[in-house]
């Protein structure tokens, strides 16, 4: 829980640990339910029966504690999509275990993680006939958009809300696994979004992937602390970036972002004015041979903005660069001595 940010993350097994063993009782037995007020902007009822069966529910315990959060099967041999949240509690020794739309259950192994976005990758045998979601793309989505969200909230497996994205591109700050995590770019959307719903899918009306559903919005109570509940602001990372850490993680079990081969830090507003220069990261390093070395860039320069995203915070260099691959191209936008400059780099 972020009391400055009022953002919870939505799993259970982060907010309703003491409630798990209540809700487990329900896990399994309820029904897929569609959000009356929004439910004719999109056939949510096709898309549950459609895709629910490739949603599953992740329980994880540990000692005595237990939870619950949400994932997806994204290939046909059983890799499952999930928020590195939910299955973190879990630790070295813990279990985690996957429940399938039909009933059934099965031992998840853990594949991969990348807690500085909050994403994970399990591994089941799958029971026979269980498909694979269909993957979309988060980089055609219009603001306005109907969507559909599935997980397990509160534990309650194959629930359906509906919704629409209400907007985009929002780069959101969450509590991380010994690291804050970020949300590239993340999907903004009032589908309703609970405890439970992490790692879930969020998808268009034609049942493909847009969105992995990750935290919520809450109104701080009266002590300052953020609440539990949905109040109609959902967040979920986008599919081009989740899946492209994916296949990292199920190829290699971790994931590092490409690089433009330098060190840098961020020139403060108060500092840029003092000095005369503008804002962004200042180019500290510029590794020999490096692709940004090889596109002209040098130390001292002082970068604004990547494919026109600003420069403006520590994190900005790993936003622009996140969800890309090696050998990827970005605009790089820079000013040396008082005069501006772009650059083609390769990432490396």
């Amino acid at each position: 829980m972020r009391r400055n940010t009022g953002l919870i993350l939505g799993a259970a097994a982060v907010v309703l640990v003491l409630v798990s063993g209540v809700i487990g009782g329900l896990i399994g037995r309820a029904s897929a339910s569609d959000d009356a007020a929004t439910a004719a902007t999109c056939a949510a009822t096709t898309v549950a029966a459609d895709v629910l069966p490739s949603v599953v529910t992740v329980g994880v315990s540990s000692g005595t504690s237990s939870g619950n959060g949400s994932g997806e099967v994204i290939r046909d041999d059983g890799y499952i999509l999930t928020n590195d949240h939910v299955i973190s509690p879990a630790g070295a020794t813990g279990s985690i275990e996957a429940l399938f739309s039909g009933g059934q259950s099965a031992p998840a192994k853990l594949v991969g993680r990348a807690p500085r976005v909050d994403l994970a990758v399990l591994k089941v045998d799958p029971p026979n006939g269980t498909p694979v979601i269909g993957i979309g793309k988060s980089s055609t989505l219009q603001v306005g958009q109907p969507v559909v969200a599935l997980g397990a909230p509160l534990g309650l497996s194959g629930t359906v809300t509906a919704g629409i994205v209400s907007a985009l591109g929002r780069d959101v700050p969450v509590p991380g696994d010994g690291v804050t995590a970020i949300l590239p770019g993340a999907v903004q959307t009032d589908a309703s979004i609970n405890p439970g719903n992490s790692g879930g899918a969020l998808v268009d009306c034609a049942g493909d992937l847009i969105g992995v559903n990750t935290a919520i919005a809450t109104v701080p109570n009266a002590s300052g602390e953020a609440g539990g509940g949905s109040v109609g602001i959902g967040f979920a990372i986008p599919v081009d970036v989740a899946m492209v850490v994916a296949d990292e993680l199920i190829e290699h079990g971790s994931y590092d972002p490409p690089t433009l081969g330098v060190e840098a830090v961020p020139v403060p507003p108060a500092v840029a004015q003092q000095f005369g220069v503008p804002s962004g990261m200042y180019l500290r390093v510029v590794q020999p041979g490096g692709p940004a070395d090889k596109a002209g860039l040098k130390t001292g320069d002082i970068v604004t903005s990547i494919d026109g995203r600003p420069m403006n915070s520590p994190e900005s260099l790993f936003l622009a660069t996140v969800g890309k691959k090696p050998g990827d191209q970005v605009k790089v936008q820079y000013s040396r001595d008082g005069s501006s400059g772009q650059a083609t780099v390769t990432l490396g």
